[in-house]
């Protein structure tokens, strides 16, 4: 597995809620290429619950569309906007759980539709909610111009993430 580094970490007015790691109240994910697969490992915090102690649904939801979003960045190397989320809710997530862990890999791609499917699994690696994001992809052009994006690349070296 190896660690994707942020294209915009250090860029003026980036505050991304799901993946800048300055952004005091969002989720600061970091994300890993592990072949096809797109793996986030997040801890859950209090302050995201819902009902006691549970991991509130619209968090997950970000997560899970984060992390598509993610795919797409690593994967085709562009970028885009969600036009669809699909969300199924298996299974509580305990905001006391030491970690999740999220995977995402892209099923079809149509032109400038994406496909992308998601899972966040709970510590004992139940898959507790899935997502199938449709997402709408940007030329290469649009992109750089509208998005400041070139390229997401990852670090050279294997690592085993800390759970």
């Amino acid at each position: 597995m190896k660690k994707i580094i942020n294209p915009w970490k250090g860029m003026e007015g980036y505050n991304c809620f799901g993946c800048a790691s300055h952004n005091e109240s969002g989720a600061k994910m970091e994300f890993y290429e592990d072949g096809d697969e797109i793996v986030s490992i997040w801890k859950p915090r209090p302050e995201y619950q819902g009902w006691i102690d549970t991991l509130h649904g619209g968090i997950q939801a970000v997560l899970l569309d984060e992390i598509c979003a993610w795919a797409v960045l690593r994967k085709l190397q562009t970028t885009g906007v969600t036009s669809k989320m699909e969300t199924r809710y298996r299974k509580p997530i305990s905001t006391k759980d030491t970690h999740i862990v999220l995977r995402a890999s892209i099923k079809e791609v149509k032109r400038n539709i994406v496909i992308i499917q998601a899972k966040l699994y709970n510590k004992d690696e139940e898959v507790c909610t899935e997502a199938v994001c449709t997402y709408f992809t940007f030329s290469k052009e649009k992109s750089k111009d509208e998005m400041h994006f070139t390229h997401c690349d990852v670090e050279s070296e294997e690592i085993l993430p800390l759970i």
